[in-house]
């Protein structure tokens, strides 16, 4: 028989019969590894320990410490899932059942939506299925005797997933868990080699679905679940869990009177007046980061002719996510986005190379036509803003302004506490200019984010058609990581627009583009701090930065004099007038975590003080108002501690 050559990842060789599993690698190498083993890379391609080495190659095994190893293990549990469900619903179709970065669900239809005694039985299912020790095994089957065997089955999701996916081909990958009676799927894997190793997973809930996601097509029903490779992991996630649940922006935005939701405006928040405060210090916060920057605040125009966005070639790949308008036999559009209004904005002037880099920057509305089965919270709506930017410079100006840009994102995230990671996103397979071209900007990219001091990972091949680019995740207080900023070079749209700058040699010269937002859009982003902080806000940002508490009524006029004073030092101060006990006043002020409570009665009125309580600290004695003042005016400035 001959012999193959595989390399493992210290470099080391090693030959072995050609047809050798995967498995059997790992067992040579050692009996551990063996056990431990998930799955394999072969020569870049994650594979089951069954896959034969039929030349040489390069090969990883993949255990549960392995980057590939929690999407593998969620996948299985996918299948298991759906091989409980099958056994105890004897009639339910299989739809599709997917690795998430949460967990993984999988889609049924079935008689009877899923109640919360269906998934602790379904649950308690795969824990028996996975005591038994059955194998994952993949079978290649006659593609139209895969097609009949699920017609048979009253699979027909299955049948058309086949005919979708697999045209052309002879055979087609399906995965059984022990047998094709008690669980078989149309799946091209790979999968963990037994069951034995799903030991932490959990269903967490169910929700209405629709196959494809389009309500067209059949109702069905979606189990969610999480697995992890310990149960020590998948304990913490779910206390993560259950934090979250106590720190969602939806609750404690309804709580703390920040915002609201109508059906009447699906998508769109009603900002109330303690929301609008946020909104606006931010907003404000951002002015005072970027103008002394460089930037300059523009505003344009909220709708246009559908001529722009065919111009920008949004008509052709995002109309239906646009509100169009008719008005006297023109079609129009509500702007998603600022920047083809930034571009007519660059084009109505001529510039010098001696202008760029020309920054320009908005916070007008912006709506996009989200599907209403996907609108949640703050987190995805049809109306928000953005501090949204766009960096006008020539190619030679690139490196530099990302740096800039870069050092931007680094203050900004630093104000708010909050740590993140970056990833370059290079060329994709498809893509817009010339390959030099594209070399050249992911160099200055990476020459930038050197220069910065930025650690990053490589996004391979998921760059923008037209640029590659720079994407930030913030971790918040609990461990979640959202995306928010997002640094993107553009040579494409200078070319739709004619976009121009009179060089040194008095010729005209193609800018480069730069799309920039750090917060992202300040919906998103507000949902975050809300989570990330839990609705106790830095006093800075904090919508009411203190609170008045008369002990009595004949308390009033002092309090208000306090609350004249402190207002006209710049600080958001409120008095609670109510006619209730002065404990009663303070857990009121508690609950809406307001920084600090100025308790104020005959001694205070007497002596020109109050007696300050911090919402974490208690009591913390008397303080005279002018002292107070200046201590908040030095708390009331942007810093991380604050």
């Amino acid at each position: 028989m001959s012999q193959v050559t595989i390399t493992l990842p210290d470099g080391s060789t090693r030959d072995v019969s050609a047809g050798t599993p995967v498995r059997d690698v790992a067992a040579g190498i050692s009996p551990g590894l063996a056990r431990a083993a998930y799955a394999a890379v072969v020569d870049g391609k994650l594979v089951d320990l069954s896959y034969p080495l039929e030349k040489d190659s390069a090969v990883r095994i993949v255990t549960d410490k392995s980057p590939e190893a929690l999407a593998l293990l969620r996948h299985s549990t996918a299948h298991l899932m759906a091989a409980a469900v099958t056994n105890l619903f004897p009639g339910a179709q299989c739809g599709i059942g997917p690795a998430t970065d949460e967990g993984f669900f999988y889609d049924f239809i079935v008689d009877r939506p899923f109640v919360p005694e269906d998934l602790a039985a379904i649950e308690d299912k795969m824990k028996e299925l996975a005591q038994q020790d059955l194998p994952y095994e993949r079978q290649m089957w006659p593609r139209e005797e895969a097609k009949a065997f699920f017609a048979k089955h009253g699979e027909p999701l299955k049948v058309q997933l086949i005919d979708e996916k697999t045209a052309g081909q002879k055979d087609v990958s399906c995965y059984t868990i022990k047998d094709k009676e008690t669980f078989v799927d149309f799946c091209v894997g790979p999968h963990v080699p037994s069951t034995s190793r799903l030991k932490a997973f959990k269903l967490l809930s169910t929700s209405n679905a629709y196959w494809k996601g389009d309500a067209r097509n059949a109702p069905m029903q979606r189990i969610y679940g999480t697995a992890f490779a310990s149960d020590k992991d998948l304990k913490a996630y779910l206390t993560q869990i259950e934090e979250a649940k106590k720190r969602d922006h939806r609750k404690l935005g309804r709580e703390l009177g920040l915002f609201t939701f109508h059906p009447w405006a699906p998508g769109a928040a009603f900002w109330l007046d303690k929301g609008t405060t946020l909104y606006n210090t931010l907003a404000n916060y951002m002015r005072e980061v970027l103008f002394p920057a460089g930037y300059v605040e523009v505003k344009t125009p909220l709708i246009y002719n559908k001529a722009l966005w065919e111009r920008s070639g949004h008509w052709g790949h995002y109309r239906e996510n646009m509100f169009l308008i008719e008005s006297e036999g023109e079609t129009m559009s509500v702007k998603p986005m600022n920047c083809p209004g930034h571009f007519l904005t660059y084009a109505s002037t001529s510039h010098s190379y001696r202008d760029l880099p020309v920054r320009f920057h908005e916070q007008t509305p912006l709506h996009r036509n989200e599907a209403s089965g996907v609108l949640g919270g703050l987190t995805r709506v049809r109306q928000f803003s953005q501090d949204d930017a766009h960096c006008f410079v020539t190619p030679e100006q690139i490196g530099d302004e990302v740096e800039r840009l870069i050092r931007l994102v680094q203050r900004v995230y630093g104000d708010f506490g909050l740590p993140f990671t970056a990833k370059l996103s290079t060329r994709p397979e498809k893509f817009l200019g010339e390959v030099a071209t594209w070399d050249h900007a992911e160099s200055q990219l990476r020459d930038a984010m050197a220069r910065a001091g930025l650690e990053y990972t490589i996004n391979a091949g998921d760059g923008a058609f037209y640029g590659p680019k720079i994407d930030f995740d913030v971790t918040d207080a609990i461990g979640r990581k959202w995306q928010c900023a997002t640094i993107q070079l553009d040579y494409q749209q200078p070319e739709n627009f004619d976009l121009k700058y009179i060089g040194a040699d008095n010729a005209e010269h193609r800018p480069v583009v730069i799309h920039r937002a750090i917060m992202g859009s300040f919906e998103r982003f507000i949902a975050l701090l809300i989570e990330h902080y839990a609705g106790a806000f830095p006093f800075w940002l904090a919508p009411v930065q203190a609170t008045l508490l008369p002990i009595a009524d004949r308390h009033l006029d002092y309090a208000r004099s306090v609350r004249q004073t402190l207002a006209d030092a710049g600080l958001r101060v409120e008095i609670d007038e109510r006619q209730e006990k002065i404990g009663f006043k303070i857990r009121e002020a508690q609950l809406q975590k307001i920084p600090y409570m100025l308790v104020v009665g005959n001694k205070e009125a007497a002596e020109g003080t109050v007696a300050v309580r911090t919402r974490a600290g208690g009591d913390q004695g008397a303080q005279a108002v002018a002292a107070f003042v200046e201590a908040a005016k030095t708390q009331a400035r942007p810093r991380r501690a604050a």
